[in-house]
């Protein structure tokens, strides 16, 4: 069977940065599985598995429009470090805060004085993500899991 839209596939992948350096990595631990077509991978790893199939094996370099999208200067501000109540304030933690769509990750990524320079982007925008892939399984999804859209059962939060 063919990977594609309304299907699950379980894959095993090594993420990398243009450096070559591992960022995340389900190798030695239990398959990602993720329902396809519905928005729960980056697009452009969601496009390069669609009709693929168990066994198959690859690598792809999913430029940063089609994974996490460009950086974008307005999401990085400075605020009071008076904002964070009581918590202690390091560079490279991360906090939700309310966004205009509702709750964001921000990362603090400078501290002058009394001002915290924070980033709204996600981590990986304007990266370009390097895949190596494994496809460990493909079957079809189940009514629930289309209805609910995201997998249940192995590698899904319904156990």
């Amino acid at each position: 069977m063919k990977i594609k839209k309304d299907s699950v596939a379980a894959i095993t992948y090594t993420l990398k940065n243009d450096a070559g350096e591992v960022l995340d990595s389900s190798v030695g631990k239990d398959s990602l599985y993720y329902l396809h077509g519905h928005g729960n991978l980056v697009i452009g790893l969601e496009d390069e598995l669609e009709s693929k199939a168990k066994g198959d094996k690859f690598s792809v370099a999913v430029p940063a429009e089609k994974g996490y999208g460009m950086a974008d200067e307005n999401l990085v501000q400075s605020v009071p470090l008076s904002a964070f109540g009581t918590n202690k304030v390091e560079v490279g933690m991360q906090f939700h805060a309310d966004g205009p769509a509702g709750q964001v990750v921000v990362t603090v990524i400078e501290i002058a004085g009394d001002q915290v320079k924070i980033d709204g982007n996600h981590p990986l925008a304007g990266v370009t993500l390097h895949f190596d892939i494994v496809v460990d399984e493909v079957r079809e999804a189940t009514s629930e899991e289309l209805a609910h859209g995201h997998v249940h059962g192995p590698g899904g939060h319904h156990h």
